[in-house]
């Protein structure tokens, strides 16, 4: 049901209209507007789709223009398969903003959002918005939309049209219901395959993990930093292993679990996010002030809502989808990742009471990335060709839909609504790649972020990754958001101590407040 990371950060840089953490004390400012990085010059590159043993990349170079925004871009050419470098290519959209100090600069940092699905540049663009000025003048920070994503290419795209398989119910109550979602599931695919054709047997972690160790080299370091955030956790952990000697520093925030499936994964997610809510809905029931207040049992107003829509789609706005339960359950899901977004919820759910569904749909909006006009942003194709082909976490519909009441037990109000994104790699096309196992041996300490209170990716999950690595370093901070980085000085403190000088990482268990 959810992919995230990205706002994670720039709800720390916006205005609270982004869905995952906004930064308190510490490093994250709070307040600027989100700078998008400029669309590149179009290539005329072929589109023609890795991953077999850890060998090194080719040697590529990367051209850096100017962009007039403090930051320098270009593009990294590499094999669309590193089984066959001397075939087909594809180009890596990169960014760098160059350390402010060049007299203590210490090399590049590696940075990624999340995901799967969301281009990485951004965070190079709102660098000093998002990372700490010790940082900022120790390192380049290097962003990449990994392969598949934002403005490298190509890009994944197969439908023009979300509302089409998305606005619809998530939580089939029977046969013909399952049957509706499982048609779509199979309509969305064959849009992949029908635009992406080869491409989407090489866009898997595994890939892009070598792409990293290209990137390294195109800059010239033996050596580089890296933190990631959220799923970029999983992509930062699996370089490390694959890649453990170019390794000086890694910083895994929000991490996802290595050590069980795709499936289990999520229902872990589902019960995450049915936790925050159920927190969620009980300050409400708290708080005379809560717009969702409903006389102290917000829960059951909940309740109530989502059994009309599902029986009674809410009109939104003309040329848009009613709020139907999958709709509703989608902006619950985008409001959960921050705490941030929580009063816009509550306002949301108000309205939707009194026949007004406008508010719901601009969280749904804000998670699938509308951007208005018919138009949308391409990471969720991104999120389903990457995260399918990892790992599909079922053999086929009948195999998923027996695990439905897995997902009830975890999450009851929420669990039966990750059907519907599920459904999808359920029939995904490509055979699964090659797994790598997580072990981060030879790499080093790594440190591990995790929150008490993260939807997304719960705190048992960060330390099962911690736990997983040969010397994981966990942090903790208690707080109800997904990532952990900007909010207080201890968390802030330890990790950028930590990327100063790999030699003095933080105590495991380091418990931030």
């Amino acid at each position: 049901m959810a992919f995230g990371g990205l706002l994670a950060l720039l709800a720390a840089c916006s205005d609270d209209t982004g869905v995952r953490s906004t930064g308190a004390e510490g490093s994250t400012a709070s307040t600027t507007e989100v700078t998008t990085t400029t669309a590149p010059a179009a290539s005329t590159t072929s589109e023609a789709p890795t991953t077999t043993q850890a060998t090194p990349a080719g040697d590529g170079t990367i051209d850096w223009e100017d962009d007039g925004f403090g930051t320098q871009s270009g593009y990294l050419e590499v094999p669309l398969d590193y089984a066959d470098p001397a075939g087909p290519t594809i180009r890596l959209y990169v960014v760098r903003h160059p350390a402010a100090d060049p007299s203590a600069r210490i090399g590049s940092l590696l940075v990624n959002p999340g995901g799967p699905g969301f281009g990485g540049t951004v965070l190079a663009a709102n660098a000093e918005f998002i990372y700490g000025g010790a940082l900022l003048d120790a390192f380049d920070i290097v962003a990449w939309d990994p392969r598949g994503t934002g403005y490298s290419e190509p890009a994944v795209d197969c439908v023009d049209d979300y509302d089409r398989y998305f606005a619809v119910d998530s939580s089939p109550d029977d046969q013909a219901e399952q049957d509706e979602l499982v048609g779509l599931a199979e309509e969305f695919v064959q849009g992949c395959v029908d635009r992406m054709g080869d491409v989407l047997a090489h866009l898997s972690t595994a890939d892009s993990a070598r792409d990293m160790d290209a990137i390294r080299r195109a800059l010239g370091e033996e050596q580089i930093s890296y933190f990631g955030f959220s799923y970029g956790s999983e992509l930062g952990a699996t370089w490390a292993t694959m890649f453990p000697t170019t390794v000086r520093a890694a910083v895994l925030d929000g991490a996802v679990d290595p050590t069980v499936g795709y499936l289990a994964q999520n229902v872990q997610q589902a019960a995450g996010f049915e936790a925050t809510f159920a927190t969620f809905l009980a300050q409400c029931s708290a708080d005379p002030a809560c717009a969702f207040h409903n006389g102290g049992d917000a829960e059951g107003a909940f309740d109530a809502l989502a059994a009309a829509a599902d029986a009674a789609p809410v009109p939104t706005e003309a040329g848009r989808p009613p709020v139907t339960q999958g709709v509703l359950y989608t902006a619950v899901s985008d409001a959960m990742y921050s705490q941030g977004s929580w009063g816009q919820l509550e306002q949301a759910l108000a309205d939707l009471q009194a026949g007004d569904g406008r508010g719901i749909l601009d969280l749904y909006d804000d998670y699938y990335g509308y951007e208005g006009g018919g138009e949308w942003d391409d990471s969720l194709e991104a999120y389903f060709a990457i995260g399918c082909l990892d790992d599909p976490g079922s053999t086929g519909p009948a195999d998923l839909y027996s695990h439905e009441d897995e997902f009830a037990a975890a999450a009851p109000r929420l669990g039966r609504g990750w059907m519907l994104e599920l459904t999808i790699c359920s029939v995904w096309p490509e055979p699964p790649a090659p797994p790598v196992v997580i072990t981060g041996a030879g790499a080093g300490p790594i440190v591990v972020v995790g929150t008490t209170g993260d939807p997304a990716t719960p705190l048992q999950s960060t330390r099962n990754m911690a736990d997983a690595l040969e010397d994981g370093r966990l942090v903790v901070v208690t707080a109800d958001q997904h990532t952990g980085y900007g909010l207080n000085s201890c968390v802030d403190g330890a990790v950028e101590g930590y990327l100063l000088d790999p030699a003095s990482p933080p105590q495991d268990e380091l418990n931030c407040g």
